[in-house]
């Protein structure tokens, strides 16, 4: 089984992310693509972050009736903050059989080298990269990188997160499903939203 591996804190997920899942999809050979729901990055403040558990929760809604997408809290029971090199030594001695590749917008590439172990991820993963505005693909770590021209949206995580606070609709920008629980369980109204 090929899985493309795409890393986030998808807080919340939203249509771009979708987008670039199922154009990866169709453009490469892989099968699959789990959603890898990383529950503290350490690049980034918890105190913007829905709890990891109600992140998963729209993660799952966003891909229900799509079998080749995947919600994966696999990090979950990894020790925080969640470090790349340590998901994908697990999943290989949890799916020996499996091929993993690694998606990431080409801001993240940028940053690859200042990973922990970024060696071992550069040295024995496919990276399928989609480019950023403001941010193109410079390989210069040597990777196996192929560059994805998936369709870009300009739509944040941020951006969602400060029209909910403002009491704005997000209608089209996330999944109906996802919007109706953001909606229902009051989501990202008591968060900071820096």
């Amino acid at each position: 089984m090929k899985v493309g591996l795409y890393f986030g804190s998808f807080n919340p997920i939203h249509i771009g992310h979708l987008i670039i899942a199922n154009h990866i999809l169709n453009e490469t050979n892989l099968q699959k693509v789990w959603f890898v729901l990383s529950p503290q990055n350490p690049f980034k403040h918890s105190a913007t972050l829905l709890n990891e558990f109600d992140r998963l929760h729209l993660v799952q809604k966003a891909v229900e009736g799509d079998d080749r997408l995947k919600a994966s809290d696999i990090e979950f029971s990894l020790p925080k903050p969640s470090y790349t090199s340590h998901t994908l030594a697990y999943l290989k001695e949890k799916h020996p059989a499996y091929e993993f590749s690694i998606i990431m917008g080409s801001d993240s590439f940028q940053n690859l080298g200042k990973w922990k172990n970024a060696e071992a991820v550069i040295n024995h993963y496919p990276i399928l990269v989609y480019e950023r505005p403001g941010f193109p693909v410079e390989n210069t770590l040597g990777a196996s990188v192929q560059v994805m021209n998936a369709p870009l949206l300009e739509i944040s995580a941020t951006h969602i997160r400060e029209a909910i606070q403002q009491g704005k609709s997000i209608k089209y920008l996330v999944p109906e499903s996802v919007e109706s629980e953001i909606v229902t369980n009051r989501f990202f109204k008591k968060l900071q939203s820096k």
